[in-house]
């Protein structure tokens, strides 16, 4: 987030070569002494830019300076070609925009550094599809792309997880997040922040009032606090099983689906050949109903409550499908 608010504060400079902090931060939509830091930041890296103080002073990029791909390395042109290959761009309406400025980028970086970075599209592959997960329809990514550009406010047909049917709301935008190819509108709705999948979103309005959320620090840093409040509320549960060794492979690779974060399987051989795991899951319900299904090759021994819900859900099987 940080870089490209240097490259937009560089850009503006380039246009107007001297500016007051305070219009430069109520364009960048930070604060005056973010600004003053990002200055530092920017001379710190070569370019020549200064504040001066006093009436008619502020924020000066020296006159003259333009900035060029001229000093590309390899390394810095086999990034950008790399990047090219994903789909992100794409799913936001900007691809044909990200190939067009690679090309601009291209012509002005040195021969030798471009030469081979464009050969990264063979070799680099970015797939951003889960496992036997469909490709989303994000139709409606490219309007909520711009209306967030514009900082205006949304109206958008929704249909949630829980109804059968799209509903309106009003939003106040925070920004995009592409969790693992699965788009996600971070927005505030009656002033709580939420989440809203766009392969949900049916319709979008952008409306022509400017977008006021009141929650303002990056959308990258809202959504780890978000997510870290969802993971948080589906706790840890730890549990023991018993596994014939044939089938641990099949096993093994069940059970760490439903692994906790940063959780591991612990292992330990029994005096009759099984092994023992001891494991910290997420859902117990799948850990029940995966005891019915891989009997008798996978025995749950703890917790004790489980083993009971594991009984019911089997008797109640037995009943249904009798």
């Amino acid at each position: 987030m940080r870089a490209d608010r240097l490259i937009r504060l560089l850009m503006l400079l380039q246009r107007h070569r001297r500016a007051k902090a305070s219009w430069l931060a109520e364009r960048l939509e930070v604060s005056e002494r973010t600004v003053l830091r990002d200055m530092q930041a920017l001379s710190a890296s070569g370019v020549p830019v200064f504040t001066e103080q006093g009436r008619g002073g502020g924020c000066v990029l020296v006159e003259g300076y333009t900035t060029q791909a001229s000093g590309l390395t390899t390394g810095e042109a086999q990034a950008l070609f790399a990047w090219a290959t994903r789909e992100t761009a794409t799913d936001l309406g900007l691809g044909a925009d990200l190939a067009g400025a690679l090309a601009k980028i291209a012509a002005t970086a040195p021969s030798d550094a471009v030469a081979g970075a464009e050969a990264m599209a063979d070799v680099v592959a970015a797939d951003r599809r889960s496992w036997y997960g469909a490709k989303e329809t994000l139709t409606a990514l490219p309007a909520l792309r711009q209306a967030l550009a514009a900082h205006r406010r949304l109206r958008i047909r929704y249909t949630s997880a829980e109804s059968a049917a799209p509903r309106a709301r009003t939003l106040d935008p925070i920004g995009l997040v592409d969790n693992a190819g699965r788009w996600y509108l971070v927005a505030e709705h009656r002033g709580r922040v939420r989440t809203y999948r766009v392969s949900r979103v049916a319709e979008v309005e952008v409306l022509r009032q400017r977008a006021e959320p009141h929650e303002r620090r990056p959308v990258l840093e809202v959504w780890r606090e978000l997510r870290s409040a969802l993971e948080s509320q589906t706790g840890s549960t730890g549990i023991e099983v018993l596994v014939d060794p044939d089938e641990a492979p099949r096993l093994r690779r069940l059970l760490s689906m439903q692994l906790v974060a940063g959780g591991v399987i612990v292992e330990t051989q029994e005096g009759d050949g099984r092994l023992r795991w001891r494991l910290p899951v997420r859902q117990t319900d799948v850990i029940a109903a995966m005891a019915v299904l891989a009997a008798p090759s996978l025995t749950l021994v703890e917790p004790a409550w489980l083993r009971g819900d594991v009984v019911a859900a089997a008797e109640r099987a037995t009943r249904h499908y009798s």
